[in-house]
């Protein structure tokens, strides 16, 4: 599903997609059009694009008659999702390496920067904040839409699953595997890249 970066539905979807994955709307919850408004600060018509977003990638279920349900976390889910990545996003990181522009590279070097920062202050939201981020600018960068459309849905219920079992710990490592992926990026090295976006996978499947 194409996203119109900056626009008010596609700040919304952020905003919700955020609330989302970090348990603050909780699994199962029933939430409906006004509380979303109320929650996200903007208005009806972005907001029932972000809803629409957020159905199609599987983090709210539309019931008739009933409201919005926040979709439940199956734990059996997280090695499904790995696998798909596992075999996706490694060549996804190649092609942005090979085809990213200046502006996504030095894109990618501040989001480095965010992170590192939120793990050193301990702040989930911040490190969630730019790790949300740096998927936008690699699915921004990658010439391929079709990998991309595959991809999307899936980092969101990951980084839920993720979000449920987070630690400083576990944040210090995934921030320095991040970072060694945009090390790569940055220098143009497709090959590099594509092996450390499969250690970083490698590390998130197991962890």
């Amino acid at each position: 599903m194409p996203k119109p970066a900056g626009s008010q539905s596609h700040l919304a979807y952020l905003t919700l997609e955020q609330l989302i994955v970090t348990l603050k709307l909780a699994p199962g919850a029933l939430v409906n059009e006004r509380q979303l408004i109320d929650l996200s600060g903007f208005g009806r018509t972005p907001v029932r694009e972000a809803i629409q977003k957020l159905e199609w990638q599987g983090l709210i279920v539309v019931k008739p008659r009933v409201g919005l349900q926040i979709s439940e976390i199956h734990n059996e889910d997280h090695q499904a999702i790995m696998a798909v990545r596992r075999r996706l996003e490694p060549y996804a990181a190649r092609l942005v390496a090979e085809n990213a522009d200046v502006n996504h590279r030095t894109a990618l070097v501040e989001c480095a920067k965010a992170m590192t920062g939120a793990a050193a202050a301990g702040d989930f939201d911040a490190f969630f904040t730019a790790d949300k981020q740096f998927d936008e600018i690699i699915e921004d960068a990658c010439p391929n839409s079709f990998l991309i459309s595959a991809l999307e849905p899936l980092l969101s219920h990951s980084r839920r699953l993720w979000f449920a079992k987070a630690t400083n710990s576990r944040m210090d490592r995934s921030v320095s595997l991040h970072v060694a992926v945009i090390r790569a990026i940055q220098q143009g090295d497709g090959n590099e890249a594509e092996a450390a976006m499969q250690a970083l996978i490698d590390y998130l499947t197991e962890n």
